[in-house]
C-alpha cells in the first residue's frame, strides 16, 4: 500500500527529529544552533541539593512537588462562537512521569471524574532528555483511561520527549499534532486547535506555517514553550497554551521565579498573560525536573472554561 502524504510527512518529521535528538543541539526559532551545556547546570543542581539537605528543606520540597493542585479558570473571548460558550479544556503539561514513582497515580487520582470537553497535553512527559521511556508509557496507561473528555485528547511533544513517543501516545488513543490543526465542531460552529513540535530544541519553519495557515475563526495553539507567543498572536491565535518553565519550580516568596529556561520570554513564564487580543497561559506543570522539589510554586493541572464575552484588562505586549 502506498503511504499517504500525511504518513510520508510524519515519517520525514520523525527521522529529522530523531537526528536532532541524537545531536544534542538546540535548534532555536531565531535560527541559532546551540550545543546543550549540561555540565554547568548539573553542577548547580548538585550544590543546591546539598544546601537543601543541610538546611533540612529537602523533604519539604519533595512534599511540595507532589502536592498537585487542580486549578479552574474562566477565560473570556469576543471571538468565541456561541456554541462553544462553556467549553472546558483540561491542560496537563510537564508531567515528567518517570521522575517519581508516585507521579502517575497522583495525577490520575486528581483528574479522575473531572469532566471536560477536551484534554490537551503540552509536552515533557519524560524526566530525562535521553534514555528509555517505558515508565512514561506505564504512567499514561494509568492517566489516560480516567480522562473524561468528549472531544478526546490532543498532544504535542516537548524538548524532553522522543519522536517515537508520538506513536506510543496515539496507540493509547491520543491525537498527537505535529505542526497540524484539528477542527472541533459544535452544532454549525467550529474552533481549530493547532499543535506544533517543540520550538525550544526542535524548531522548524513548519511550526510557523501551521500557526499561520490554520483555518479562520477561533483558534487555540498548543506549544510546549511560550517561545512562539508573538508569532501566534500575529497569526490571529485566540488562546495559547504552553508549559516548559514549571513556573520556575523554585521561586522566591510570592511566586517570583529564579530560573525559567524561557529565554527572552520570562514575563510569560507562569500563569495568565495577554498579547493584544490573544490570551495565553503558561502552566506550572504537574511534574518536576532536575530535582524533585518545589518551593513557592505548586504543581498544577488546569481546567479552563471558555466564555463568550469581552476580554478583561490584562497585561499587554509593549
Amino acid at each position: 500500500m502506498t503511504p499517504s502524504a500525511a504518513e510520508s510527512d510524519r515519517a520525514a518529521w520523525a527521522a529529522r527529529r530523531a537526528a536532532l535528538e541524537a545531536s544534542d543541539a538546540k535548534l532555536m526559532p531565531d535560527g541559532r544552533r546551540h550545543s546543550r551545556a549540561w555540565n554547568y547546570f548539573k553542577f548547580l543542581l548538585r550544590g543546591f541539593a546539598v544546601l537543601l539537605r543541610c538546611t533540612g528543606l529537602y523533604g519539604r520540597g519533595v512534599r511540595n512537588a507532589l502536592d498537585i493542585r487542580l486549578v479552574r479558570l474562566d477565560l473570556r473571548f469576543d471571538a468565541l462562537p456561541a456554541e462553544f460558550d462553556g467549553y472546558r479544556i483540561m491542560h496537563l503539561t510537564d508531567l515528567h512521569l518517570d521522575g517519581h514513582p508516585e507521579m502517575p497515580g497522583r495525577i490520575a487520582r486528581l483528574i479522575d471524574g473531572v469532566p471536560c470537553d477536551l484534554c490537551v497535553l503540552t509536552g515533557d512527559y519524560r524526566f530525562h532528555v535521553h534514555g528509555p521511556w517505558d515508565r512514561v508509557t506505564e504512567g499514561f496507561e494509568k492517566i489516560l483511561p480516567v480522562v473524561s473528555a468528549a472531544d478526546g485528547v490532543l498532544a504535542v511533544l516537548g524538548n524532553h520527549d522522543a519522536a517515537d513517543m508520538a506513536e506510543m501516545l496515539e496507540s493509547l488513543g491520543t491525537r498527537v499534532l505535529v505542526n497540524q490543526t484539528e477542527t472541533l465542531a459544535r452544532g454549525g460552529a467550529s474552533i481549530h486547535v493547532t499543535g506544533v513540535d517543540d520550538p525550544h530544541y526542535y524548531f522548524t519553519a513548519a511550526a510557523l506555517r501551521a500557526l499561520s495557515e490554520a483555518p479562520g475563526g477561533f483558534r487555540v495553539a498548543l506549544v510546549h514553550t511560550p517561545g512562539l507567543c508573538r508569532e501566534a498572536a500575529a497569526a490571529g491565535i485566540g488562546l495559547y497554551l504552553c508549559g516548559h518553565t514549571h513556573g520556575g519550580q523554585v521561586c522566591l516568596p510570592g511566586g517570583k521565579p529564579i530560573i525559567t529556561h524561557a529565554g527572552g520570554f520570562r514575563r510569560y513564564a507562569s500563569g495568565l498573560w495577554r498579547i493584544g487580543p490573544m490570551l495565553g497561559y503558561t502552566g506550572r506543570g504537574a511534574g518536576f525536573s532536575g530535582l524533585p522539589v518545589r518551593f513557592n510554586c505548586p504543581p498544577e493541572v488546569t481546567v479552563f472554561t471558555l466564555r463568550r464575552a469581552a476580554l478583561p484588562d490584562s497585561r499587554m505586549e509593549a
